[in-house]
């Protein structure tokens, strides 16, 4: 093998490399902003000092509970502070965190909880009811400790310890377990499966690390900023902006329940700049009523992803002074990992035209390698046309390890060396790339490909349709067709074909829905509709 003059005498020391890890965020913070505010909740107000001494604490005492490194510590938190001190004390003391979703069931939770093998769990006392149901179900239980709020509902526990005593027992001046391997697990989020087990998927501190990274790229973040905890942490461990917005010295406002009213409260009374959330968020913040809301003190920066947001909807809110980027990620890339990367020269279109832009998924962030639309089957990459459909594939550093003891999941979404997100979408000529479906979403009529998500866009425009989701439903003439289910908005009565005839002077005639069903939509825990649910219902009718 040939030897470069680099490679000699020129190698990796303690002084030289060290492994990426997002820890480091916070004791650079706290060291050089000891008192500014690091986190908002009701009243409290507490310091980075604070943050980073309460972290310590966390990790100290976990150590001193028996947690060894790369063993599991779950927590089931609202958006409340102690989320954010386990998104650093957990892995600073060399351990994993296991985020639960906040919504799931107790069987779910006990799954969770005995495939991670979790020693420790962080609980709130609003969930202690499915909690209690998910220790009884359990042979070997994990140590639990209640996590007591003010603001929660009531402070019922189910834990042999209180948080604040918990910290007690830890020492603020402990030396935190760093990873000696940047490829170290630092979190687990499941993954729900719409069927069988949900899938754990395993985050490295170098992955954080990057991601956390990109997020500021991407949103041109500036110092300081004030940010909303309106996305779950546990979603994609708050697709990594605990570490991000601590990184930039930022504000961490919590925020325990998404609601209109709160949400416009903490945007007056903290000055909040920046906030995330799926577009059922921006649906609450639209349709909030006079006295919800409050005035905007500036412009508000909202970064939103999940199912594309129907151009109508970003217009409407870019119109009452929130700031739209649109992300798309998956809970396999540390949440979002591409972009609508916004070119100056498209303010001067059209508001409905920029809308159709910002609808678009868009190029990869900074910090993942490779993304691409492609035949699922031979990763031939699609002519860009705008109108080729294939898979999105993507790869890089932001990729996660892979699927918790689950090899086979994990091989089949790696095959062929690039991560298979499961999507459906188009390149357009310039790069930029646009779901259509999901590829199980995806409706066939007559051999055309219709994508779901086209129809409900247009049906989003109809100013009656509060919410709308279109599915396939069977038919002996064209195998399939597209079948609609709308929640409209209060005090708005439409018939079956008047959605119908909105829907043909704007599409294609093969692309409109045959079926109109009236009446609220099925959701997951996470607030996305259980299109399966609405398929079963479609084949029914």
């Amino acid at each position: 093998m040939h030897h470069s003059i680099y490679d000699v005498g020129l190698e990796r020391n303690a002084a030289n490399h060290v492994p990426l890890t997002p820890l480091g965020f916070l004791a650079r913070s706290a060291a050089i902003y000891p008192s500014r505010t690091a986190i908002v909740h009701g009243e409290l107000r507490r310091s980075y000092q604070e943050f980073h001494q309460r972290s310590l604490r966390l990790a100290s005492a976990l150590v001193r509970a028996g947690v060894q490194p790369g063993e599991t510590v779950a927590a089931m938190l609202p958006n409340v502070p102690a989320m954010l001190e386990a998104h650093f004390g957990v892995p600073m003391a060399g351990a994993v965190l296991n985020s639960l979703n906040i919504r799931l069931d107790a069987e779910t939770i006990a799954f969770m909880l005995q495939h991670s093998e979790t020693k420790v769990l962080l609980t709130d006392p609003e969930f202690a009811p499915v909690i209690a149901k998910a220790l009884a179900l359990m042979e070997t239980k994990p140590l639990v400790v209640d996590v007591l709020d003010t603001l929660a509902p009531s402070n019922t526990t189910v834990g042999t310890l209180e948080y604040e005593a918990f910290l007690e027992t830890g020492d603020p001046t402990f030396q935190p377990l760093l990873p000696q391997d940047e490829w170290q697990a630092i979190s687990l989020n499941y993954t729900s499966g719409t069927t069988g087990n949900p899938k754990g998927v395993v985050y490295h501190h170098r992955g954080a690390y990057l991601n956390a990274m990109g997020n500021g790229m991407v949103w041109h973040l500036p110092d300081q900023p004030v940010y909303l905890w309106t996305l779950p942490m546990f979603h994609c461990n708050g697709w990594c902006f605990p570490w991000t917005i601590t990184a930039y010295a930022g504000t961490h406002v919590c925020l325990r329940r998404v609601e209109a009213t709160a949400m416009f409260e903490a945007i007056a009374q903290h000055g909040v700049t920046h906030m995330c959330g799926a577009p059922i968020v921006m649906g609450m913040l639209i349709n909030a009523t006079a006295d919800q809301r409050k005035p905007l003190p500036h412009p508000v920066q909202l970064m939103t992803a999940a199912a594309p947001p129907p151009a109508a909807v970003i217009e409407a809110m870019e119109a009452q002074g929130f700031r739209i980027t649109h992300v798309y990620g998956l809970t396999e890339v540390y949440g979002p990992v591409t972009v609508c990367e916004w070119h100056p020269e498209w303010n001067s279109l059209p508001i409905d035209q920029q809308a159709r832009l910002k609808a678009r998924q868009g190029v990869r962030y900074p910090v993942l390698d490779g993304l691409m639309v492609a035949d699922p089957a031979t990763l031939t990459p699609v002519t860009p046309d705008g109108e080729a459909m294939g898979e999105v594939f993507m790869r890089g550093n932001v990729v996660m390890k892979g699927y918790l003891k689950n090899p086979s999941a994990s091989e089949a979404a790696f095959r062929g060396g690039w991560f298979h997100t499961g999507d459906l979408g188009v390149m357009h000529p310039d790069g930029y790339i646009e779901l259509k479906d999901r590829s199980k979403d995806i409706i066939i009529s007559g051999g055309e490909n219709i994508s779901t998500i086209e129809v409900e866009g247009v049906l989003y425009r109809h100013p009656a349709v509060l919410e709308a989701a279109v599915v396939a439903r069977p038919d002996e003439k064209w195998g399939e067709t597209p079948c609609a289910f709308i929640t409209l908005k209060d005090a708005s009565s439409v018939s079956e074909q008047e959605i119908i005839q909105f829907c043909r002077e704007r599409m294609a005639h093969y692309k409109i829905p045959r079926t109109v069903v009236f009446g609220p939509l099925p959701k997951t825990s996470t607030g996305k509709i259980q299109k399966y649910v609405l398929r079963d219902r479609a084949k029914e009718l």
